[in-house]
This record gives structure tokens, sequence and C-alpha cells, in this order.
């Protein structure tokens, strides 16, 4: 029997999260498996990996073969470099204390990455609000200055149009109109 890691698909349409996933070669995709040791949702930035490293290292030792994906997420996580150590500790290229040393560094270091490149994100996310910020300030001050302008157009029409009325209405009172001539019938 061939073992695999591998994922196996689950969550809705166009929104792909995966379980990794022990299984035997032979069996579907989704179907039976051995055992789950982890999940990876690629939905996320940066994708969001759990995976009990512990359970993926014995079935590496136990002679499980990784697919192509899988082998990308354990290296990611750590797991093929542990075995990799762990490998030199048996052949007495190292002692298990430099091992582990090497292995606690690798993950501070992959921490640090992975924690520099949220704060990125979070930083580019929040640049691009104050973009936002910004033109909706620029167009409301232009919509602003515009709408003044109208107001003292429409203020200056009005005006003119008072003083067009109170100089008709001068100019109808200083005319006088013409007495008629009064008749006498007596």
């Amino acid at each position: 029997m061939a073992v695999k890691i591998r994922l196996s698909r689950h969550g809705k349409k166009d929104y792909a999260f995966y379980h990794i996933v022990i299984a035997d070669s032979r069996s579907p995709r989704d179907g039976r498996f051995i055992e789950k040791i982890g999940t990876y949702n690629p939905n996320t930035d940066p994708a969001t990996i759990e995976l009990d490293c512990d359970k993926a290292l014995y079935w590496l030792n136990c002679g499980a073969q990784p697919t192509d994906t899988c082998r990308a997420i354990l290296s990611y996580k750590g797991v093929l470099l542990k075995k990799h150590l762990l490998t030199g500790v048996r052949k007495g290229a190292l002692t298990e204390e430099v091992a582990e040393q090497r292995f606690n560094e690798w993950i501070e270091a992959k921490n640090a990455k992975i924690q520099e490149k949220k704060d990125n994100l979070l930083k580019e996310k929040n640049a691009g609000q104050k973009a936002v910020i910004e033109r909706e300030a620029k167009i409301n001050e232009e919509k602003a200055a515009l709408v003044a302008k109208k107001r003292i157009e429409a203020a200056q029409k009005e005006a003119e149009a008072k003083a067009a009325a109170e100089a008709e209405a001068e100019i109808d009172s200083s005319v006088e109109t013409p007495a008629t001539p009064e008749t006498d019938n007596a």
C-alpha cells in the first residue's frame, strides 16, 4: 500500500479550503483517509496553514510520499528541514543539540519573515485607506467650492434683480401720470 500526504478539498465553489491528510494513494481525492494532520486555507494573505508537524514527520519517516503541493507546505512549515537534520543526527554528522538549535533559528527567522509580510500588508492597506480618504476630502472641498461659487452667483443675480426692481419702481414713481383735465359741466 502506497501512502501519500495530500490535500483533500473542502469549502464552497470558488472558495476552496483543504485538509492535509494521510491517505492510501488508491483512494479518491476527497474520500477515505488514514489521518488528518492539518488544514490549508489559500484564500487568506498570507495563506493560513495549520499543521501537526510531529505527525507529519512521523509519517514521512514511515515512508509516506507528499504530493508537490504538500511538499511545498511541509517545506514552508519546516518539517522537511527537521527530517533532514534528524537524518544528520542519525548518521552522526550533527549532535541533537546542534540540530535543535539550527531548527529553532530557522523557525525564528521564518516567523519574523511572515510577521514582516503581515505588517507590510497592513501598512499597504492603511495607506490605501488614507489615499481614499484624501481623495474624498479633495472631492468634497471641490464640491464645497463649487456650491459656494453658485451661491455667490445666485446672491449676485438676486441683488441685481432686486436693484433692477427698485430702479423700475423708482422710475415708475418718478414719472407722474398726467392729470386728467376736469371739465365743468355746469
